[in-house]
């Protein structure tokens, strides 16, 4: 059980098919808290409402209490996520959804416990419902052309705040997906959101990024640093370097490496997430010298590929030894611990969920990028956790994991954001290993929701650029030399992020490397500066 179990007075029980069995056994509802380690609103309801004797009483005597952590558990986070964490959720035996609320003062939760008791005594199993995003829709399909991308950079446009930069008028999220997609199409607002980032969401004494802003004008920062944030952003930041060759954007990405690999590194990979508590709501007489905001130790498989897809890319665009060094380290990791015969842990604990279509997209991408950047070898495991995904997953969509008989995991789920990244994998390996299947899985991936891209925002752009280098393949130069030559560095800096580089391709003599566009071979060039005037040329 979980620490913050531990600080209530509430008898947890894991999530499981153990408690749903109880309950069923027991004919009691199920109470579940989806919680996050990196949540001060978790922790402030666990030491008020389930800190109380008589609500926790009422509690343990009347449901089945479990208590899930959202990062060890994606699938339960999308199917019970009551919109913020932590999300109090009221279950039938079976799964199903009775009544839901997000964070309650101890007399708002009892007058909860008691509606919820009285609609289970007045109706039993029929007070529960399955929401309508889980009763087997299958997403819009349509065909993969143009048009996706078109739609959803129009949308840039309307939904860029012209004052502040980002793509909202109220909270401020970064977005690092949406930075990426719009650095090809809408460079300046790419860049406005980026120097609006650094300014407001970089914790300039203890480094990192600040999960988000609670005002238009990205002022009121929520304090949270998650390793996937910070990843997306260090990717970003990159990235933009990568168009601009400015320090405006290098300095942010390299601060970014600094705090993952100092604050955030367990010693074997990276942490989760750190929260300041109430550090920061101390003044600083009171805080000691070695009172530090906490650190959620755990190493998330996808989290910790975001990261290392991050690092590579920019090692790929500067040299930063640092940041290879990490890089490879934790996609060592990663393969060694957590990926066994393609199948992914999502941590590393007998118990952990297994072949979660997040991982496996995350790794795709990350163990693709190691082939391009630093190590061909490491295009074995980028093909074996993708094909493993593609036979087990796959139908048109993604689903977001294996079926499982607890709660609602039985029932499929198709995240758009998670299907991108692993189309953008699966193309990634079609450019590397020369077969069509990956881009025809990846082809299939995004015509499953093409019939609703008019309906799309900048929040899954991302998808948009997996669409855009599925229908036209993307930029590939293909180097006849070994990572770490001048020739195949120059191919790394080509600017485009969204390219491919293929280091000791089949069939090109070592000095050499040509570019294919969309299919079309350019070529050959010699030198770096001969490889700058192809791409020129021909882009």
């Amino acid at each position: 059980m979980d620490e913050s179990a531990e600080r209530t007075k509430v008898e947890w029980r894991p999530w499981g098919p153990a408690a749903f069995d109880e309950a069923e056994a027991s004919d009691k509802p199920v109470l579940l808290s989806l919680v996050a380690s990196w949540s001060a609103r978790c922790r402030e309801m666990d030491g008020g409402a389930f800190s109380v004797p008589t609500v926790a009483a009422n509690v343990n005597e009347e449901f089945v209490p479990v208590r899930a952590d959202a990062d060890r558990h994606p699938r339960v986070r999308e199917r019970y996520n009551m919109g913020g964490f932590p999300s109090t959720v009221f279950l039938t035996p079976t799964g199903d959804l009775i009544a839901g609320a997000t964070y309650l003062e101890p007399e708002s939760l009892r007058g909860v416990l008691d509606r919820v008791r009285e609609t289970w005594a007045e109706k039993g199993a029929e007070a529960g419902r399955v929401p309508r995003a889980l009763r087997g829709q299958a997403p819009p399909a349509g065909p993969v052309t143009a048009d996706i991308e078109a739609l959803v950079a129009g949308q840039l446009g309307e939904q860029y705040d012209e004052r502040f930069g980002g793509w909202a008028t109220n909270q401020k999220f970064p977005l690092p997906r949406t930075i990426d997609f719009a650095l090809k199409r809408e460079r300046q607002q790419a860049l406005r959101t980026l120097e609006a980032v650094s300014r407001n969401l970089a914790d300039d004494y203890d480094g990192g990024f600040y999960r988000f802003a609670h005002a238009r004008d990205w002022s009121d920062p929520q304090r949270e640093k998650l390793l996937a944030t910070n990843a997306g952003l260090l990717r970003a930041f990159a990235n933009a370097y990568l168009y601009t060759g400015r320090d405006t954007y290098e300095g942010p990405a390299s601060n970014a490496v600094e705090y993952l690999t100092s604050t955030l590194w367990t010693g074997e990979a990276f942490a989760g997430s750190q929260h300041p508590g109430d550090y920061f709501e101390r003044p600083p007489s009171e805080r000691a010298a070695d009172d530090e905001p906490g650190v959620d130790a755990t190493a998330y498989a996808g989290h910790n590929a975001r990261a290392a897809d991050a690092l590579l890319t920019y090692y790929a665009y500067t040299d930063d030894r640092t940041a290879r060094r990490y890089a490879e380290r934790t996609l060592d990791y990663l393969a060694e611990t957590l990926v066994e015969d393609g199948v992914v842990a999502r941590y590393d604990d007998p118990d952990a969920p297994r072949g979660i279509l997040t991982d496996h997209a995350a790794l795709a991408v990350a163990f693709a990028r190691g082939a391009q950047t630093v190590d061909p070898d490491y295009l074995d495991v980028a093909t074996a956790v993708a094909d493993h995904a593609v036979r087990t997953l796959q139908d048109a969509a993604f689903r977001d994991g294996p079926e499982e008989a607890v709660g609602l995991l039985d029932k499929p789920l198709h995240p758009i954001d998670d299907n991108a990244t692993m189309a953008h994998g699966l193309l990634d390996l079609s450019a590397l290993t020369g077969d069509d299947t990956y881009r025809d899985a990846a082809r299939d991936a995004i015509g499953a929701f093409a019939g609703a891209a008019d309906r799309m925002g900048v929040q899954v752009a991302d998808y948009a650029a997996a669409a855009s280098r599925a229908v036209e393949r993307p930029l590939t130069v293909r180097v006849g030399d070994a990572p770490g030559t001048d020739l195949h560095r120059a191919a790394l800096r080509v600017a485009d992020h969204e390219k491919v580089v293929v280091p000791d391709a089949d069939g090109i003599e070592d000095g050499a490397a040509f570019v294919a566009i969309d299919g079309e071979v350019h070529g050959p060039a010699t030198d770096p500066e001969e490889l700058t005037a192809l791409v020129a040329e021909h882009v």
